[in-house]
């Protein structure tokens, strides 16, 4: 194999950096005021949302990290992706109808409504921590296969600085000038270009493989990669159908119902209807990108022939940067960067607007469309980008697919955010206190649990507790926290309930 990265290949991946650099600015030209900035004053077409969540929940992490999987295991993935669809449905006629019942910007606000600002903040705050720290390490994926380019002509101590600081400067660019709008129509051409990379590779593995697909496919179920379903019931394995059913679910919920980045995204759609397309539709869409990224890993194992490598996270970029033709080294590698860029702004704008909207304007008291507010809304993008690239540039190489990596920090967080939802939705007598004392001590028992392995050598009665697979953690969240809120809200209060809002 041999590294043919050439002058035709830069020429397309420049070619690809400065349109969507140039597109995002463009498009952001005739911002009147930070709604505009935000949620586009909900004049974005459903299709072209469906297309910014799914491009928002990709993310370098199923370009590069689902093939490792596949690679190493099998298809036992879709279980998980299967749960991400119900989930969504959940969301759509539970959460979806109040946040536009109540014409919000944040989704935290709808907890202002039913508990008080206190909660809002602080959910916001729960929010800003989680989707940070897991952004970075999306930031840090999509600049493995940018190093292994950059590798024949910089120093290896400084390669992958170099990599991460222009992909996250390029978006930071475009995201501060562009806002939502720019992000939501950036990931529609991200989106067709990853799905253009990814089946140019199908072609190129088939190619690859003596006797192609069918060779892979014979090998593939021989060695049994093609699994799917795994009827296993314990806690401790990740890839199983009651996991991927009710551990997807409860994610999906978490990360489409209570977390800003795609919770944003609906907002900028016309009305309810186009909002609900747009969620169920993406579920399906992405279930289908799980479905092609992991074949592509399934080939890629007949491909290399089973051959080790250091990190399951480098089986995807090795192959693009050894083994493609001229010219589409240059495609896959911008398929790469369009995946996460567009993930990446995303987490940017949302970011500004949770820092805008649920902790600047309430203390303030400004107008929401007063042109200070705009300037201060490109401020916090400004900050939080430079913030993510740093928190990117601290994260180390580890022999966990990065996929996973980024799910475990959200699963960190998501059940205690879906859970304030849910008490606030399902039992009336919850207050404020009952809500952000059951959001903290969820906080506080996931925290145990991600962490239990590490505390097992001085509480050795934890180390069955660390072996809880990571697709449970949002499910076990929600419930501590709802069962913890129920419980509070049974002593007394000192001011009046506020009453549960079922239109």
């Amino acid at each position: 194999m041999r590294n043919s990265f050439t002058a035709l290949d830069l020429i397309v991946l420049v070619a690809y950096l400065g349109g969507t650099t140039f597109l995002g600015v463009y498009l952001g030209r005739n911002q009147k005021n930070a709604r505009d900035y935000f949620v586009a004053n909900r004049t974005i077409p459903w299709w072209a949302v469906l297309f910014s969540i799914v491009a928002t929940e990709t993310s370098a992490l199923t370009v590069i990290s689902i093939p490792g999987l596949a690679y190493l295991g099998d298809l036992g993935f879709l279980q998980i992706a299967t749960g991400y669809i119900i989930g969504r449905i959940v969301v759509a006629y539970t959460l979806l109808p109040r946040y536009y019942n109540g014409n919000l910007v944040t989704a935290y606000a709808l907890l202002e409504q039913r508990f008080g600002v206190a909660t809002r903040r602080f959910a916001s705050v729960v929010f800003m921590f989680t989707r940070a720290f897991a952004d970075s390490v999306r930031v840090f994926a999509t600049a493995i296969p940018v190093a292994l380019i950059l590798q024949p002509v910089l120093p290896a101590s400084v390669v992958m600085p170099t990599a991460i600081l222009v992909l996250g400067a390029l978006t930071l660019f475009y995201t501060y000038n562009g806002g939502v709008r720019a992000v939501v129509w950036t990931d529609v051409i991200q989106t067709v270009v990853y799905l253009v990379g990814a089946a140019a590779a199908v072609i190129i593995i088939g190619h690859g493989v003596k006797g192609g697909w069918g060779t892979v496919f014979h090998s593939a179920a021989a060695s049994g990669k093609l699994q799917i379903i795994d009827l296993y019931t314990g806690l401790d394995k990740p890839q199983t159908l009651f996991a991927g059913l009710l551990g997807g679910a409860f994610l999906s919920m978490a990360s489409h119902g209570a977390d800003q980045v795609i919770v944003q995204r609906l907002m900028t759609a016309s009305s309810l209807r186009d909002a609900r397309r747009a969620l169920i539709g993406s579920g399906f869409a992405v279930f289908f990108q799980f479905a092609l990224f992991l074949m592509i890993g399934v080939g890629l194992w007949a491909f290399f022939g089973a051959q080790h490598f250091d990190s399951p996270d480098k089986i995807f970029p090795t192959f693009i940067v050894t083994a493609m033709p001229t010219g589409l080294i240059g495609l896959l590698i911008a398929a790469i960067l369009a995946a996460t860029m567009s993930a990446h702004s995303g987490a940017i704008n949302s970011l500004a607007a949770a820092t805008v909207h649920d902790i600047y304007l309430p203390i303030t008291h400004r107008d929401p469309n007063d042109a200070r507010t705009l300037k201060v809304a490109k401020l916090a993008s400004l900050a939080w980008g430079a913030l993510l690239l740093i928190i990117a540039l601290l994260y180390r190489q580890q022999g966990t697919p990065v996929v996973i990596v980024a799910l475990s920090i959200a699963s960190f967080t998501y059940g205690a955010l879906l859970g304030g939802f849910a008490l606030g939705i399902l039992w009336a007598r919850a207050q404020q206190r009952d809500a952000i004392t059951g959001m903290a001590i969820g906080i506080l028992v996931m925290s145990i649990i991600v962490f239990a392995k590490q505390l097992s050598v001085w509480w050795p009665a934890l180390a069955p507790v660390g072996n809880i697979a990571w697709p449970w953690y949002v499910l076990i969240g929600t419930l501590v926290t709802v069962g913890v809120g129920m419980f509070t809200s049974l002593f007394p209060h000192g001011s009046a309930r506020i009453q549960v809002d079922n239109a």
